[in-house]
């Protein structure tokens, strides 16, 4: 599931007629583990391909508070939000049942999306402490270290993934976090450079208008400034 490989059956297009929106509509009603009950077609074997579904970021999320006792918030609470020095409590909007949204709904200021860029950049180490264990987060955004179905232009056309990051293409590594409508944080953690978006696209899928591409070549100009892409 961190590597979007569960092999259910679900569509996710954003138009309030695929699979996330019945979704939700049964976790809103039912709560979330009857909404993730509600889907059991599988398509693919398990970790054969990856293919986006917002269920299976719930499902960690259920399994999160079940192996820790802790809200996803208060887990990340103590584990990354306080230790890495945010300004801002940042929670995620809770459900009905009082499970956090888990795929979305994260509220965050610019400045502390920031620091967790820069702590990312660093390789989960702040001021000395590994707050992130460093061999877990290379595995999760180095594409070289990933089955070739996850692989740059072969998980999709473009970006590769790893554990719930995406990678890009070239032998350096560099990934991102990609949020509906546009919000992200890309890194390139051999430059410590990190670059923030927060506006908001039209579309959820910014590849429907000039959003991506601008976001796109606005990265590669920054890091071609100082280094290489």
């Amino acid at each position: 599931m961190l590597r979007m490989a569960a092999g259910v059956k679900f569509t996710e297009v954003y138009d309030g007629n695929d699979d996330l929106a019945r979704f939700t509509r049964i976790r809103v009603t039912q709560g979330s583990v009857a909404a993730l009950k509600a889907f059991d077609a599988r398509e693919s074997a398990q970790g054969a391909r990856f293919h986006y579904a917002s269920s299976q970021t719930v499902a960690l999320t259920v399994l999160l508070r079940a192996a820790t006792g802790m809200s996803l918030s208060e887990y990340l609470t103590a584990r990354l939000w306080q230790p890495m020095g945010a300004e801002a409590d940042a929670t995620w909007v809770r459900t009905r049942d009082g499970t956090e949204a888990g795929s979305g709904n994260f509220n965050a200021g610019l400045r502390d999306y920031g620091r967790l860029g820069i702590l990312l950049a660093n390789d989960g180490a702040l001021d000395g402490k590994q707050i992130v264990p460093k061999d877990y987060l290379l595995e999760a955004t180095d594409w070289h270290r990933q089955p070739d179905a996850f692989k740059p232009g072969i998980a999709t056309p473009f970006f590769g993934y790893g554990y719930q990051f995406w990678t890009f293409p070239g032998e350096k590594r560099k990934f991102a976090l990609l949020g509906v409508y546009g919000q992200s944080i890309f890194i390139d953690p051999g430059l410590k450079l990190v670059m923030v978006i927060t506006a908001a696209a039209k579309n959820a899928s910014v590849g429907k208008e000039s959003f991506a591409r601008e976001r796109g070549a606005l990265w590669r100009g920054v890091v071609a400034k100082y280094g290489s892409w």
